[in-house]
């Protein structure tokens, strides 16, 4: 198998469409909503936990030929494997990315274990090929984060922002040495953070 390729995807405003109304398709549409998608979920019943999400649009039906025509992404959370072949193939068919839960060969993109801190976002895959050894790693890499960091990263936007404002590049730049000297422990301040 080739390597995979990591992107961040900015999802505001893309129109998504979820297969499956369980509790796994819940969570991944939980997720998508966080990023902005328009999310429209297709199955023939929804777990209850769905009833939280009202800005999603419900088709309480099966799956059709070539429902996914039309969105930018789609994520199938079903138990049957000859429904997310379907789903799969129409996706390839039309250029458009499916991810299959728990179905490695049928998905175009593998997601990733997740960490979130505000704009900081640590995530951690194994290819699909051992969720579970993702999600540890996730968590080992998020404990070993500096405290503030989401404020850390805010902080970094702002001083980017202006020499962009300034007309200068930011590029060639010591950020570390900006990032090691926002994260030194002074001996009053038990953030983390020096205050600047």
């Amino acid at each position: 198998m080739s390597q995979l390729y990591p992107v961040m995807l900015d999802l505001r405003g893309r129109r998504v469409l979820v297969v499956g109304g369980g509790v796994i398709g819940f969570r991944k549409a939980e997720g998508l909503l966080a990023a902005g998608a328009l999310i429209t979920a297709i199955s023939p019943d929804f777990a209850t936990e769905w009833d939280a999400l009202d800005s999603v649009t419900f088709l309480r039906r099966k799956y059709q030929a070539e429902d996914v025509a039309g969105f930018w992404l789609v994520i199938t959370a079903t138990n049957d494997r000859a429904a997310q072949q379907s789903v799969f193939d129409d996706g390839q068919r039309l250029g458009i990315w499916v991810n299959a839960a728990d179905d490695p060969d049928r998905c175009a993109f593998i997601l990733p274990a997740v960490h979130r801190d505000g704009p900081v976002i640590v995530s951690v895959s194994t290819s699909g090929s051992a969720p579970a050894l993702a999600g540890w790693l996730r968590d080992r890499a998020a404990a070993a984060m500096p405290p503030e960091v989401a404020g850390l990263a805010r902080t970094l936007r702002a001083e980017r922002d202006a020499l962009h404002d300034a007309g200068q590049t930011t590029e060639g730049l010591d950020w570390r040495s900006r990032i090691e000297a926002l994260t030194a422990t002074s001996p009053d301040d038990d953030t983390g953070l020096q205050q600047q």
